[in-house]
């Protein structure tokens, strides 16, 4: 089993977290030939609600809850964590486990919508795909630390305009 190393990534102080969410996305890695199955990879995200950054990623070929309990243990504790499943995880505040829809965890979700548009690698019915695993992880660091730090120029921005516009002069794009 090849295991990537996790990274935090929070810009934010610990007592900002009220509210995480952890779900995961997955992709395959290399390309598929005639009669074989890849093999899933899947990208875990833990994203603080407000404000809205990735505190926590890793990418593997598991989502087993080892894997899933470091990401828990590594990032600050929030006082409610909302996913989509992962029940054999010791959270430290409440676990709201929400499987009929995906009112809980909009914002992971949207995050995850994120990184499929802004990475290439993630796209379905892409032709870019990663060979290995280590360059999958150095895309989503390097995503990861620029989606952050637009998060925060974002919540900064908005907080000193007087006006409702959603309009912004940047994008994550810039931050890259």
């Amino acid at each position: 089993m090849y295991i990537i190393g996790l990274k935090k990534t929070a810009q934010t102080p610990k007592n900002d977290c009220h509210i995480l969410e952890l779900d995961e996305l997955y992709w395959f890695i290399s390309k598929k030939s005639k009669g074989k199955t890849r093999e899933n990879v899947y990208v875990i995200t833990m994203v603080s609600r407000n404000p809205r950054q990735i505190v926590g990623f890793d990418a593997a070929f598991d989502k087993s809850p080892e894997r899933i309990q470091k990401i828990v243990d590594a990032e600050p504790e929030a006082k409610y964590y909302y996913t989509d499943g992962y029940i054999d995880i010791a959270y430290p505040g409440t676990h709201i486990r929400n499987i009929k829809d995906k009112k809980d965890t909009f914002t992971v979700e949207s995050v995850n919508a994120d990184l499929r548009h802004y990475i290439p690698v993630l796209r379905r019915r892409s032709r870019c795909f990663s060979r290995k695993i280590d360059t999958l992880y150095a895309v989503l660091s390097v995503f990861v630390e620029a989606y952050n730090a637009f998060g925060v120029a974002k919540m900064k921005f908005r907080q000193n305009r007087s006006s409702k516009s959603r309009k912004l002069p940047f994008s994550v794009l810039d931050f890259l």
